[in-house]
């Protein structure tokens, strides 16, 4: 039997800003993690983004990221 899923909804933007936070958060190792399924969740999420998202590997990433991070703070 397979396990129903549940589906987020995040703007471009917002999929962006998150990805970079989990993605920079993983690296320095600064997630605390109470147990080992919330490490598996973590990456799970960031490996669901890295599949959807262009913007890590384009040459502008910084700048993509500085736009997004203003679109979702409302700094427009």
């Amino acid at each position: 039997m397979t396990e129903k899923k549940i589906s987020l909804e995040l703007t471009p933007a917002e999929a962006l800003v998150f990805f970079e936070w989990l993605a920079r958060s993983d690296s320095e190792n600064k997630l605390a993690v109470a147990h080992p399924a919330e490490q598996q969740v973590l990456w799970s999420l960031e490996g669901q983004l890295e599949r959807v998202l262009k913007e890590p590997l384009a040459a502008d990433y910084r700048a993509l990221l500085q736009e997004a991070r203003r679109k979702v703070a409302g700094d427009q």
